[in-house]
């Protein structure tokens, strides 16, 4: 169960997360082809980067699933990128302010 406020970390980079959004998703969170996992969780020696998911993640980013269900913040950058289940995870704009004038 993803929860708001988990910290977790890809089993195949130095990619840290935290979830700022979790609107029961319908799928795995993954980095790099892999399921993240807890930050405190050890990291399986074996694993490598998938190489459709290697396209790397942005320190200070949110990213975000299509339907708006997951956000997360990346603390730690690395070279896996983020997917929810397959379908890998957007970078999040900012929204323009409105005009003062």
């Amino acid at each position: 169960m993803l929860k708001t406020g988990a910290r977790l970390r890809s089993q195949v980079c130095t990619t840290e997360v935290i979830v700022v959004r979790a609107d029961n998703p319908p799928a795995t969170l993954n980095c790099g082809g892999h399921p993240l996992i807890d930050i405190k969780t050890p990291v399986a020696d074996d694993l490598t980067i998938d190489s459709n998911f290697a396209d790397g993640s942005a320190l200070g980013k949110r990213y975000r699933d299509s339907e708006g269900t997951v956000e997360i913040l990346v603390t730690k950058p690395g070279s896996g990128s983020l997917a929810l289940g397959d379908q890998a995870l957007e970078l999040k704009t900012a929204q323009p302010l409105p005009s003062s004038d």
